[in-house]
């Protein structure tokens, strides 16, 4: 198929559909019509878009973990203590490394190997490999919606079985499950894998089934200026719209500063409302999603807490739809579930003791949300430009350009040429715009803030800023400061 920012026609989607069956024995195992009877007796307190849409309704933030196992029984246990001891809104499934990359077979090698062991051999839940009815075993078990969460540049197999298995949300896009996690995929490959998710849900759309969809909005979760996420979000948003999503959940990974981070937040919602108006898509139920801190964690488990904290308070404050929680062993690896749920009471806790305030209109935020949306709207509409209109086109003209560059991305479809820093007040902001469009205003403001910081810190402006800061909160501040 040519890439093209079009829907799907039906011809055009079961044609691929029979070959995404065919890639693992347990595709036999989906049936769309059977799918779509299941699907609609899941109760309105497990389906993932209905949550979504009801929270934003009541104006509240709901607390998501990151979590899974390689066995049924325990990825069971997993998520039941998530709920039931964390006191979890939303549930994941964290999806296994090898499934992925589509590697199913080194899939089954890590089940056999966990039932030999009694203990998880591979990094997440290979749903995959487990199907349709182990999938609804674990929806069956737990009174909360589920939803994948991963880093597959091509999860069209995926998708189909744990939406056939009673998930209500997916996690993903043809740009941020592949640009920060794969090195060699082009990215006509990934928008098209991405395009047949987006149109796979809208056809139960169609069939009068709510799922819910969600691009990874942190990206690389490393130092990203907002107006760069805020941009992937929108064109993903842009793209899986098209294919009929009609729920969805952009997101943003915390930077740091609470005024730009409440700002990139706002600035999101509002200009993706404004796209999806100019291009004429309706009905669209948008919500939000804010990650705790992506970037690396202290190793004292009090810290920890304390960086958990703050990112549950931006996300209250910032009117996010949900929060995506972070735990104590950050710093550590996979941690237990006992840790697990420790991040979400904590992350609870703060969100309950905001949910009656708001963080007041400022000067500030309303120069920080002016500035975001003008850098955003520099980066898409050069898309736009280069593709003649067709968002799909110029994405990847975008990426071939540098007008679209991802921070400390492993693609080598990434130009790696921007380098982000913080200002004094840690706000992130471009020291390196590489071949970004930004107007000649807009670089020098960006300058000129990074120039007040090297001035109070007795340098120049430079790479080494970047490298203090990506330490820096590990080491317990927001702003990389030289040592003394």
């Amino acid at each position: 198929m040519e890439l093209q920012n079009k829907k799907w026609t039906e011809e055009e989607f079961l044609k691929v559909r029979e070959e995404v069956l065919n890639q693992w024995p347990t595709g036999k195992e989906v049936d769309l019509k059977e799918a779509a009877e299941y699907l609609k007796k899941i109760p309105d307190n497990k389906n993932f878009a209905k949550r979504l849409k009801k929270a934003k309704e009541e104006g509240v933030t709901l607390a998501q973990p990151r979590a899974g196992v390689a066995l049924v029984d325990a990825h069971i246990e997993l998520l039941q203590h998530l709920q039931n001891e964390g006191g979890a809104d939303l549930l994941p499934s964290t999806i296994d490394s090898y499934t992925r990359q589509n590697r199913y077979e080194e899939c089954e090698v890590g089940i056999q190997e966990s039932i030999k062991e009694k203990r998880s051999m591979l990094n997440g839940f290979p749903a995959v490999n487990h199907g349709v009815k182990n999938c609804r075993r674990v929806v069956e078990a737990v009174n909360l919606p589920v939803q994948a969460r991963h880093g597959t540049p091509d999860s069209r197999l995926l998708a189909e079985i744990i939406h056939a298995g009673g998930w209500t949300s997916n996690e993903g896009g043809g740009i941020s499950y592949n640009i920060p996690y794969a090195k060699s995929v082009t990215l006509e490959k990934s928008i098209l894998d991405w395009q047949y998710c987006d149109r796979l849900v809208g056809i139960y759309e169609e069939m009068g089934i709510e799922i819910n969809r969600e691009p990874f909005g942190p990206l690389t979760g490393t130092l990203v200026p907002p107006s760069m996420s805020n941009a992937v979000a929108i064109i993903e948003g842009l793209l899986a719209v098209e294919q009929g999503v009609k729920s969805l959940t952009l997101g943003y990974g915390q930077c740091g500063n609470l005024i730009q981070d409440v700002a990139a937040m706002k600035a999101l919602v509002a200009q993706a409302e404004e796209y999806f108006k100019v291009y004429g898509y309706k009905d669209i139920d948008l919500t939000t999603v804010f990650h705790q801190w992506m970037g690396g964690f202290p190793t004292d488990e009090s810290r920890a807490f304390g960086v958990i904290s703050w990112g549950a308070a931006t996300a209250a404050l910032s009117g996010a739809t949900k929060v995506i929680v972070k735990t104590p062993h950050e710093a550590a690896g996979i941690p237990t579930k006992e840790a697990n749920a420790a991040g979400i009471k904590a992350t609870k806790q703060v969100l309950s003791l905001l949910k009656e305030q708001k963080l007041e209109t400022s000067k500030a935020l309303e120069e920080e949300i002016k500035l975001i949306k003008a850098e955003t709207k520099c980066i898409l509409d050069k898309v736009f430009e280069l593709g003649k209109g067709d968002l799909a086109v110029g994405t990847v003209k975008a990426f071939e350009t540098g007008v679209l560059d991802i921070p400390f991305a492993p693609s080598k479809y990434n130009a790696g040429k921007i380098l982000p820093a913080r200002d004094n007040n840690g706000a992130v902001r471009y020291l390196e715009f590489g071949n970004i469009p930004m107007s000649k205003e807009i670089k020098d403001f960006n300058r000129e803030l990074l120039e007040q910081r090297a001035k109070l810190e007795g340098r120049n402006v430079g790479f080494q800023m970047t490298i203090d800061d990506i330490y820096a909160v590990g080491k317990g501040s927001l702003v990389g400061r030289p040592e003394k």
